[in-house]
């Protein structure tokens, strides 16, 4: 949708990978600090495993399984997944550049300290999201269910919500700009504390002024 000059954008520029090489990784083909490097994978399945400061570079992953995985320090740069599955995801202090992650759930998704840049999240469900103290540039997403982000303490610059529905945002200390909810599915949302400072539709101040005047201290009789 159109963006007044006052609200820039997202700024993602990921190219999907070429050249790949398939791989079927086995039990035990992937270990602590590996590099991933230029693979096209059917499956990936992380799951309950022990793999901090794992690299995913330039590669296609079509399903990442990676409930109860510890994935501390993961660093992802110029990749696809096309589905993530993860009822619990641990990946405090990584790293993602230039991502595309396509679908898929998560339940709680453990992503404080963390750095988001040119990341897109397409048609995911998240539950709690935690991305306390990160930061998170020119990220977008589109067409997903988001129940929780604690962005306490985070940086939020060029970030978008296209057609995603959003039913709370909490955290202090939390600094926007560029954030851009106008085209976010507010209908539901309980709280929006932590998205001070960012940008709103007129139709949406209509629907949210019940819960503004609640948040200020107000009584609306």
């Amino acid at each position: 949708m159109p963006r007044s000059s006052g609200t820039d954008a997202p700024r993602t520029t990921l190219t999907e990978p070429t050249d790949l090489d398939d791989w079927t990784p086995g039990p035990g083909d992937v270990l602590t600090g590996d590099r991933i490097e230029g693979k096209r994978i059917d499956v990936l399945d992380l799951a309950g495993e022990r793999l901090p400061d794992l690299e995913i570079e330039e590669s296609v992953i079509g399903t990442l399984r990676a409930d109860g995985a510890d994935l501390r320090g993961l660093r992802v740069r110029d990749a696809i997944v096309e589905t993530l599955d993860a009822p619990v995801f641990r990946a405090s202090s990584s790293s993602w550049r230039e991502v595309r992650i396509a679908g898929g759930r998560i339940g709680s998704a453990e992503l404080y300290d963390t750095t988001l840049n040119g990341v897109e999240f397409v048609g995911m469900k998240l539950g709690f999201v935690n991305l306390r103290g990160s930061t998170v540039t020119d990220v977008v997403f589109r067409d997903c269910v988001v129940d929780e982000l604690d962005i306490a303490d985070a940086r939020l610059l060029r970030v978008s919500f296209e057609g995603t529905s959003i039913r709370a945002a909490e955290g202090s200390n939390t600094r926007i700009d560029h954030v851009d909810l106008r085209a976010a599915d507010l209908d539901r949302v309980e709280r929006l504390e932590g998205f001070r400072g960012a940008t709103i539709a007129a139709d949406q101040l209509y629907t949210l002024a019940p819960l503004l005047a609640a948040q200020a201290g107000y009584r609306v009789d």
